[in-house]
């Protein structure tokens, strides 16, 4: 049975902060004119819109103000992210490499895509930066919805439309650092590994319902085997 890995991309993936922050901070500056208490609010498991959002409405702004200047922060933020990327690529976090490789060797037994909250345009930047790009056709995005619980069947039809191939839940894989990610795979039927890699423990992670945690994603065999089930 092939199954389907759904890849977080920041705290998963990518080390998180750096370049990317930077760039959202100005472009939310230039903007809206505020960027919020930019650093007390949590980015993690969220998506970048929900992130804006929460950001703007803590500054006091209106939601048909932020609804009404959402394409323009994402052209500035997009802009200057590119920009930084070139000097400050980021950084994939340990044994991601290795297992992306693996996976594509693999790729009768696994078939490979995203379910993150970033933007499109912002992950594909991302992940060409870290060299990562060529591993993912396919996935859902902070740009397709600001509910990260909608991403998961939104991954689900894009596979079945790119592959020819109906993944149900329990043949799906959402791989995340956060509890939202393991919530976002339960709500959406699949099952979820979770690596402590980003800003939550073990504990946390397990406590949120994950079918298996891992401190990160160095163990190859071991992540095949529980892919495997």
């Amino acid at each position: 049975m092939r199954r389907l890995v759904l890849f977080d991309i920041d705290g998963t993936l990518l080390a998180t902060g750096g370049p990317a922050k930077e760039a959202f901070r100005v472009a939310m500056l230039e903007t809206y004119g505020t960027f919020g208490d930019i650093e007390v609010v949590s980015f993690a498991g969220k998506t970048d819109p929900q992130i804006a959002r929460e950001l703007l409405r803590g500054a006091g702004l209106p939601n048909q103000m932020i609804d009404a200047g959402m394409p323009d922060l994402w052209r500035s933020y997009l802009g200057y992210l590119e920009v930084a990327l070139v000097d400050r690529p980021m950084r994939a976090l340990p044994g991601v490499v290795e297992l992306l490789a693996e996976l594509d060797q693999r790729s009768s037994q696994f078939a490979l895509g995203l379910l993150t909250g970033n933007i499109r345009s912002g992950a594909k930047l991302k992940l060409r930066s870290a060299g990562l790009d060529a591993h993912f056709s396919m996935g859902s995005f902070g740009s397709d919805s600001e509910e990260r619980d909608d991403l998961a069947p939104i991954a689900l039809r894009r596979a079945a439309e790119t592959l020819g191939v109906t993944f149900a839940g329990p043949d799906v894989y959402v791989v995340g650092d956060t509890p939202l990610d393991v919530a976002c795979g339960r709500k959406g039927g699949t099952r979820t590994l979770a690596v402590a890699t980003g800003q939550y423990g073990p504990e946390e992670l397990q406590a949120a319902g994950a079918d298996h945690v891992l401190h990160d994603l160095t163990e190859t065999e071991r992540i095949l085997d529980l892919l495997n089930g």
